[in-house]
């Protein structure tokens, strides 16, 4: 069968291949779940990866299939599994376990090991292929009525996971209700992030480069209630902070940039979280962040920073439940983070080019049909 790789570390080598057809069989034990593959969505981790920043194959491979956000439809189960059936429609799981103790108890999205095994991304072979098979342990269903967002399950996760990690680190201040929240970045996380703060009732800031007119990002912030400041019309955190008199509760980043990651530290409220999502690769050094400053008013103020990234399969359900009431909260706006499918896994190098371009809010293919 096809699929889409690359091959770490070298750059551009993204290329289609063939994969041998699998069986539930290859997962021991009758646990075993085979999917057909509908939707794969990319980002910004799959163009990194075909840069040669990162990434590595699978033993006994000198190629990585890529993709990490799938969606998918049962084809067949083996005779242990009694979480999904043929016909469900279902996403996946990225991280699989090590030999730590979190891996053991079934966290190994937060994995003590350095070596980590995620599909798509490091030693594992992702979804953009026809068909995959794995345990059911990390395969997640998606109702059926959601099937049009399913491939948002995966971007959705990392921020259910990194709004439930703040939320339970600040059980430590015993009252915490966070009435502002800042969302750095108006890609797929920002926006759903952005509608995440807004199904708890903060009033929420969506920062962003590009103006507000005629502008995508912006349509779909305000159609969550959110307010969209674009840098181009003159609105950054600091202005808005300037105007609102106080600082932010919450801060979720999601730019891609660690500089704007660190500046987030220079004006998060006392008491206040810091999430971080981005993962950047390279050697890029900063300059004029006033450090003494920041570790002097983090420490004073009870400030909490936490880093989200690829959720397990309780976050998954998290993640798919959020969107499903935000489609009651807010019809049809989720809908509008979808904006550029492909045809087919031939179209790769169309992928990688829209990728590439840094211009495209979310790019996925249509693997197959139902």
């Amino acid at each position: 069968m096809k699929a889409v790789a690359v091959r770490p570390p070298h750059k551009n080598s993204v290329h289609l291949t063939e994969l041998p057809m699998p069986k539930v069989s290859d997962i021991a034990d009758g646990r075993g779940v085979l999917v057909k593959v509908l939707k794969v969505g990319v980002d910004a981790t799959d163009r990194e990866i075909n840069e040669g920043l990162y990434g590595n194959a699978p033993q006994g491979y000198d190629f990585l299939v890529i993709g990490h956000e799938c969606f998918g439809q049962v084809v067949e189960v083996g005779s242990a599994v009694t979480k999904v059936k043929p016909g469900d429609y279902v996403s996946c799981t990225v991280r699989r376990p090590g030999g730590s103790i979190f891996d053991k108890i079934g966290r190994n999205d937060v994995t003590s090991e350095l070596t980590y095994y995620e599909r798509g991304i490091n030693l594992r072979h992702g979804y953009l292929t026809e068909y995959f098979v794995d345990d059911m342990e990390y395969v997640v269903r998606i109702p059926e009525g959601m099937k049009h967002l399913g491939v948002l399950a995966e971007p959705s996760s990392v921020v259910a996971k990194g709004i439930e990690q703040a939320l339970l680190a600040q059980q430590r201040l015993q009252v915490w209700q966070p009435e502002i929240a800042f969302v750095l970045g108006s890609g797929q996380i920002g926006l759903l992030a952005t509608l995440m703060f807004r199904l708890r009732g903060m009033q929420v800031f969506t920062f962003a480069r590009q103006k507000a007119e005629g502008n995508l990002k912006a349509e779909i912030a305000t159609g969550y209630g959110a307010t969209y400041c674009g840098a181009q019309d003159g609105q950054t955190p600091k202005s808005v902070v300037a105007e609102l008199k106080r600082d932010p509760d919450i801060i979720f980043e999601a730019t891609g940039s660690a500089r704007q990651a660190f500046e987030a530290m220079e004006y998060l409220g006392l008491n206040g979280a810091l999430i971080w999502s981005s993962v950047t690769g390279g050697d890029a050094k900063l300059d004029n962040i006033p450090a003494n400053k920041i570790n002097l008013e983090w420490v004073l103020g009870n400030k909490l920073l936490v880093g989200t990234v690829n959720g397990n399969w309780k976050h998954f359900e998290q993640g798919i439940a959020a969107m499903a009431l935000g489609e009651l909260m807010f019809p049809g706006v989720t809908e509008k983070i979808l904006t550029h499918p492909l045809p087919g896994l031939e179209s790769y190098a169309q992928m990688m080019h829209l990728l590439e371009t840094g211009e495209c809010l979310k790019v996925f293919i249509n693997v197959a049909d139902e």
